[in-house]
């Protein structure tokens, strides 16, 4: 099946406070965040023409954008706006939404201070991240070779671009292993997350999760961890060692776009997409639904 290239597609974008049409909103080659990485995105579902938890992922854009050292010229509500303008002008309903900043071309080099920050909102249609049949059976991870860094070393809580490098590595050499995606450890060996959504695991019907401490404390992250408290499931978070995989009967992955995705292989260790993640994959479902408002 051919895919249509992103450069390509038709609609309109949100570029620094007005629609253009989508093959124009272009950027210079010589802009800082594409030679140095100032650059910090989002990644979001729109649901039933609602955008879930848009505010909180505005705010994180922000504050994204704060630890690279540059200030977003828009408020988290123009931005939420924004996005809503976009969905409706490009007419769709269930959508991905990826907001981006970074800083232009005014100055080329390591330092650039007075480079103008851009904004850019862009929303398509996209259906799920992984093969609906495969996930509800549970998918494959791999074991990525790159480590999360000491939070010392990076800005760990920005959703910044240049943190995705080693995601895309790991991906790629997991892809083409047979693999969805891969577990990624820290620096001291550390179960961290996958290339691009946090992880989860079940033991003796307690959830267990990696501490966010040197990676992204996801939105669905967070979202799931109070979906399984609603319902009574304790939920631990804390250090986990690679030799504990095999002391865990479930496990399941959280991101904007995996959403929450079952798994039942990550290298030698195996699964079974249990009760327990069932019932948060459909909490999940049903909370990302707009709620019909009362008459």
């Amino acid at each position: 099946m051919s895919v249509i290239p992103f450069d390509q597609r038709e609609g309109v974008i949100w570029f620094d406070g007005k629609l253009v049409p989508w093959q124009d909103a272009t950027l210079h080659v010589l802009s800082h965040g594409l030679h140095y990485a100032s650059c910090v995105f989002e990644g979001e579902r729109a649901y039933g023409g609602a955008i879930f938890k848009s505010t909180e992922h505005s705010q994180r854009l922000k504050k994204s954008a704060e630890y690279l050292d540059f200030e977003i010229p828009f408020s988290v509500e123009e931005i939420d706006a924004a996005k809503r303008l976009v969905l409706e002008k490009n007419g769709q309903v269930d959508a991905y939404v990826r907001p981006v900043a970074w800083r232009g071309s005014e100055m080329m080099g390591v330092s650039a201070q007075h480079n103008k920050i851009h904004l850019a909102i862009a929303t398509w249609e996209w259906p799920s991240y992984f093969d609906p049949a495969q996930r509800l059976k549970g998918i494959r991870l791999d074991m990525a070779e790159f480590r999360r860094p000491d939070p010392a070393t990076i800005p760990c809580k920005s959703k910044a671009a240049g943190l995705y490098m080693i995601c895309t590595i790991s991906k790629h050499k997991a892809e083409r292993k047979g693999y969805a995606d891969a577990l990624m450890l820290d620096w001291r060996g550390q179960v961290a997350e996958c290339t691009g959504a946090n992880v989860f695991f079940v033991k003796d019907g307690a959830l267990h999760t990696p501490t966010p401490d040197c990676f992204l404390d996801g939105i669905t992250r967070r979202t799931v961890i109070e979906l399984a408290k609603r319902r009574g499931f304790e939920v631990v978070e804390r250090a986990i060692l690679p030799g504990e995989l095999e002391g865990f009967s479930e496990c399941f992955i959280t991101g904007t776009a995996a959403e929450v995705t079952p798994v039942a292989e990550i290298g030698p260790y195996t699964f079974v997409p249990g009760a327990i993640t069932k019932a948060l994959l459909e909490d999940y479902m049903a909370e990302v639904q707009p709620k019909a408002k009362a008459a």
